[in-house]
């Protein structure tokens, strides 16, 4: 697909540019924005996880996803999986500095610095820091996490490349990252962490063994 108006190219491999940065940070901060970004896994498109953000409303809009269903949220860094979650058990908090930044997801108790629109019915939050430079870039510049969910309209695949981007998706956000394909490919595995062993709620490229080895369990 052509790239508009709304849409900026990155290289992968190479340092982002800080113009590109400013950008997203501007409409993600201050513009409280809705931007699509490329992330290790597939495509994704979010905003800024703070109080009151019309933007968080928009990414339920665009994709046509039920506000029942709450974004997962990507931080910047395993020490972060403390800060937005509650009570997380050693388990997981080891498995996350062996395994982040990378594919995986952690459901955890939320705690008090999240804004309750941003927390499961049941008081929970699903974080993950990716292994995505750009992306843990744009987090450290705004300093919040980002609710951030695949970029594509309910029921459609979720975009490994840019080229599989929904024009739908791409029209109605403010603005897009062209970083060609994403090199997992396949949406994160979801780990429930809210117990005293792991629980795989879907498995993507990280294994239950991986979880289990990186904590010492396997």
């Amino acid at each position: 697909m052509s790239e508009p108006g709304n849409t900026v190219r990155v290289a992968g491999g190479r340092p982002v540019p800080g113009e590109v940065l400013e950008r997203l940070a501007g409409v993600l901060g201050p513009g409280r924005g809705v931007a699509v970004l490329p992330t290790d896994s597939v495509y994704g498109i979010g905003a800024l996880a703070v109080a009151g953000n019309p933007g968080h409303g928009r990414v339920f809009a665009i994709k046509g996803r039920d506000r029942s269903q709450t974004l997962p949220l990507l931080i910047g860094s395993p020490e972060d999986l403390e800060v937005y979650g509650e009570g997380v058990p050693g388990w997981a908090s080891r498995a996350a500095r062996e395994l982040w930044p990378g594919a995986l997801t952690f459901v955890v108790r939320a705690s008090g610095e999240l804004p309750d629109e941003y927390k499961a019915a049941d008081g929970t939050v699903a974080l993950r820091v990716p292994d995505a430079p750009l992306v843990r870039e744009v987090i450290a510049r705004v300093g919040a996490p980002l609710a951030m969910t695949s970029a594509n309209t309910h029921g459609a695949p979720s975009p490994a490349s840019f080229d599989e981007l929904e024009g739908v998706i791409v029209a109605q956000a403010d603005v897009v990252v062209d970083g060609g394909a994403c090199p997992v490919g396949t949406a994160s595995t979801i780990v429930d962490a809210t117990g005293a062993s792991p629980r795989i709620l879907r498995e993507g490229s990280v294994t239950l063994d991986d979880v289990l080895a990186a904590d010492g369990l396997a």
